[in-house]
């Protein structure tokens, strides 16, 4: 696998990724914005999708922020220049945004967050910051002159007087302009600072991994909706105490034993993770059609010629164990077994499904079925 711009993944797997910032030039030669600054201030006004506008000095006070939705008479009220719109998941509301994530199949899907675009004038940025996880920054129009360098964390002077969190006194190491096409991949927790040098639209396409608190609630809130948690503790070799109050080493090994037992089990903490990982960013994502389909209408579109493709904001993952497979679809999970398991690695490949492959696979009137029912619920649909 390669990078876009040609570098072999597992290079920059080794070299880069979570380790050193690389500019790749034309990484996308010849781009075209999936989005217009028009479209993206009409997604700003939509109630479904999160948006933010920054002001780098209103009224005195530093770097402020707005969240949308916006009315569409707040764009006439912005200063001429030093602002930035920021459209949070784009590739959930913009299909040729969501094709752009097939060039980093080289990072795992559920390493995927969402792709950010953000707009600004010439002069606009959102300050100096760093983020808590890997991004590539895609030049998708105009011009960005890029500061970076310098690991930052919490204990990083900010700027008071700001609901953001900007970096006070920062100086970057290197700096670079990205013209469309131009791609920068930062680790988590380097610096940087991108000023507008024109009319520019920037995509944050963004990898972001759970914290230790996502997977310890997580997983413990999902054993605790499992039918065992209810058994009580059970201590059929208890013994007299010599005082009443006193807790015994007994029970503490006894205790220590349930929850390395609990926590140990891999089946279930896989069961968990596909489904914690694969879980919708919000309820507007995933959409039924207006009308449902047969699994015979199914068949004759995809024998037509028609693709099977995800929703823009779907989210597909599989874990293979010896005699099943799991298949994660938008936090639910499907168990496969025999000959169906091969759906697993055909749906999860890449967001268009191979029609030769389908056509093999809807012959078999039980995974129809379930193609049916992933297209009825929203999760796919035909191009």
């Amino acid at each position: 696998m390669e990078l876009p711009g040609g570098l072999p993944a597992d290079v920059f797997l080794r070299d880069y990724w979570q380790k050193k910032p690389l500019v790749i030039r034309q990484a996308f030669p010849g781009i075209i914005s999936p989005v217009s600054s028009d479209e993206l201030a009409g997604l700003a006004c939509e109630e479904a999708v999160e948006s933010r506008i920054v002001i780098e000095n209103e009224r005195g006070k530093p770097w402020q922020l707005h969240n949308g939705p916006f009315p569409p008479e707040r764009f006439e009220e912005l200063p001429a220049t030093h602002w930035t719109l920021l459209v949070q998941g784009l590739d959930h509301w913009v299909p040729e945004a969501a094709d752009l994530l097939e060039a980093f199949r080289f990072v795992p899907n559920w390493r995927l967050d969402d792709i950010m675009a953000s707009y600004a004038p010439a002069g606009g940025s959102v300050g100096p910051h760093f983020d808590q996880y890997d991004v590539f920054l895609l030049q998708a129009e105009g011009h960005r002159r890029w500061q970076f360098g310098g690991q930052c964390d919490e204990a990083s002077p900010r700027v008071d007087g700001t609901p953001l969190r900007i970096l006070k006194d920062w100086q970057g190491d290197e700096s670079t302009t990205l013209a469309p096409g131009d791609m920068l991949y930062l680790p988590p927790g380097v610096g940087h600072h991108g000023i507008a040098e024109d009319d520019c639209i920037t995509l944050s396409i963004g990898f972001r991994a759970p914290s230790i608190d996502d997977i310890l609630t997580g997983y413990t809130d999902f054993l605790c909706g499992q039918a065992t948690a209810s058994v009580p503790l059970s201590d059929p070799a208890l013994q007299c105490p010599e005082n009443p109050g006193a807790i015994d080493q007994r029970t503490i090994e006894r205790l220590q034993q349930v929850i390395v037992q609990q926590l140990g089990d891999t089946q279930q903490l896989a069961l968990w993770f596909g489904q914690f990982s694969t879980a919708p960013k919000n309820a507007n994502i995933v959409v039924p059609p207006e009308a449902p389909i047969t699994p015979e209408a199914l068949a004759a579109e995809i024998d037509a010629g028609a693709t099977l493709r995800w929703n823009e904001g779907s989210r597909y993952a599989f874990y293979s164990f010896d005699h099943e497979t799991a298949l994660f679809v938008d936090g639910e999970r499907y168990m496969l077994r025999g000959d169906a398991q091969g759906l697993a690695p055909t749906l999860c490949r890449g967001n268009r499904i191979a029609t030769v492959d389908v056509l093999e696979l809807i012959t078999d009137s039980a995974l129809l079925g379930l193609l049916t029912n992933l297209f009825n619920q929203g999760n796919l649909t035909l191009e």
